[in-house]
């Protein structure tokens, strides 16, 4: 149990962390609101049209499967590195691991959910 005590230091310490960081940056940021500053454009020019326009899906779509196949390829770091010392087994192990990730990726690719179809800007 002692061994793995720096585990919940690490977490201990991360959150502080980020507790400070979060503290001071909501007192040390200037706010100073003003009209022109919290105005919708700095040339003074109205919009011509809504500035909400709709936003493709295919955006967060590639940027989610960005963040899942990172995610999963840093899981395999940490075998990288000690993978002279690991047993058959854990080779294995990070072999299917990998096999499954492939599997996956190559799925996304032959259903086209990474692929952009027709025009980036909403012309309605």
């Amino acid at each position: 149990m002692l061994e793995y005590s720096f585990v919940g230091i690490m977490l201990l310490i991360t959150f502080l962390l980020g507790a400070v960081l979060l503290v001071a940056s909501y007192y040390i940021v200037p706010k100073s609101p003003y009209l022109e500053k919290t105005s919708a454009y700095e040339s003074g020019f109205e919009p011509f049209s809504s500035s909400r326009s709709l936003f493709l899906v295919s955006f967060y779509l590639v940027a989610l499967l960005f963040l899942l196949f990172d995610l999963e390829i840093t899981t395999l770091l940490p075998f990288a590195v000690i993978a002279g010392y690991a047993s058959g087994a854990a080779f294995f192990t990070a072999f299917f691991f990998f096999i499954i990730l492939t599997l996956g990726f190559v799925y996304e690719l032959l259903s086209y959910g990474i692929e952009f179809v027709g025009d980036m800007t909403n012309s309605n």
